[in-house]
């Protein structure tokens, strides 16, 4: 019996032990290769975007081609023209920043959608891990029921209890088993969901051992935080642009122009002319002020959107801390419970060994207490999955 005593003690140890050895990071190839592939063309695809933005201030040379058809003369000639502007009140300058801090801030939405992704998955690898935790706890509760409902048997039979008692002990079983059932089941959807996102079978992979960040770091590299610091500036300049719209335009012309299979016409006097010319413009717009007005009050709400962020971010970062305290607490009285079971094992199992007490006995008390030590790791696993929370908003 003492060695029984042992193996119980090791028993909550090793999966102390287990539940403290597991990867020190989140798996990022966690994700199948296709899920994988979608945010490198997500991200190939931005690039190719920004790039565009970047020359949208650029006019584009127009080629064209012409053939004329007379009772005399047939002609060709092709022609080539250019109408670039090279000065917009500072709007060119204003359209490429605002092409480099949009490609950051859809990068950025990108990697927030690929963390959203592995945080999914991750999850859902450790709510597998904590069903398979409840499925041997709920077997042991089985167990100790069905001890139960023998006990309550020979008590009966011997006249010390009415059958109620009996009936009651089924009952609870009959509820222990209609929650395995459940397990089951839940264990089947689990999988299926896991298997939409991972790349291989959630017991080929690691659990991550997470650590928590603190509050300075968490709001430093805080995701939405960067997203919504990039998007005022993105305002910002939306609005030197779309100000720069009513100012004055200097722009550079150019047409070139050659005739081709001309039957020698005598009314072209040159095959070939280019013209070069210099303009200056500014549109007369009634509407200029309310747009120029309404990109300001777009600029001013996305900063008021900053200060909202920070303090969601501040007070989502508190929430998890009183979340994961509130773990901290279940798994001690877990614990202390655990150690409450081993003392009452010793005495129970000397009392056994003086015929004061039955095997019966032993081995309900033994069950209680694995049921105990499951609990604190499925609390363990529970934790993870809020300082998961945490990683999956930080960058």
């Amino acid at each position: 019996m003492m060695q029984f005593q042992k193996l119980a003690s090791l028993f909550f140890v090793s999966t102390i032990f287990l539940s403290s050895s597991f990867a020190q990071g989140v798996d990022e190839k966690i994700l199948s290769q296709d899920r994988l592939d979608i945010i490198d063309f997500s991200k190939k695809q931005n690039e190719e975007n920004s790039s565009k933005l970047r020359k949208d201030w650029i006019n584009p040379v127009t080629l064209s081609y012409k053939k004329d058809y007379t009772e005399t003369y047939d002609t060709a000639r092709s022609m080539i023209s250019i109408n670039q502007p090279i000065f917009k009140s500072g709007g060119i300058y204003s359209a490429i920043k605002y092409a480099n801090v949009n490609y950051k801030y859809n990068d950025l939405d990108i990697e927030t959608q690929r963390k959203e992704l592995i945080k999914q998955v991750t999850t859902l690898l450790f709510n597998l891990h904590i069903i398979d935790l409840n499925i041997k706890k709920n077997e042991y509760l089985l167990k100790n029921a069905n001890i139960d409902i023998q006990r309550k048997k020979e008590q009966v039979f011997n006249g010390f209890l009415d059958t109620s008692y009996l009936d009651n002990a089924i009952l609870d079983a009959n509820s222990v088993k209609n929650a395995l059932a459940d397990l089951y089941f839940q264990k089947k959807e689990l999988e299926n969901n896991f298997n939409n996102l991972a790349s291989k079978e959630y017991k080929e992979f690691e659990l991550p051992k997470l650590a928590l960040t603190n509050k300075e770091n968490f709001l430093e590299n805080s995701l939405e935080l960067a997203k919504a610091k990039v998007d005022v500036k993105q305002k910002d300049y939306l609005a030197s642009m779309s100000m720069s719209q009513y100012l004055p335009t200097f722009s550079l012309s150019m047409d070139y122009s050659h005739y081709h299979d001309t039957d020698e016409n005598p009314s072209i006097n040159d095959e070939t002319t280019t013209n070069y010319g210099v303009s200056v413009s500014m549109p007369l717009d009634v509407r200029a002020l309310n747009d120029v007005e309404a990109q300001r009050i777009e600029y001013l709400k996305s900063k008021l959107n900053l200060n909202n962020i920070i303090l969601e971010e501040q007070n989502f970062y508190k929430t998890k801390l009183s979340k994961i305290d509130m773990i901290e607490r279940k798994k001690e009285i877990a614990k202390e419970d655990y150690k409450l079971y081993d003392s009452l094992l010793k005495i129970i199992v000397e009392e056994k060994n003086a015929q004061l007490k039955t095997q019966s006995d032993v081995d309900t008390l033994a069950n209680s207490q694995k049921i105990k030590s499951l609990e604190v790791q499925i609390l363990e696993l529970q934790k993870q999955i809020e300082l998961l929370e945490i990683y999956s908003k930080i960058i």
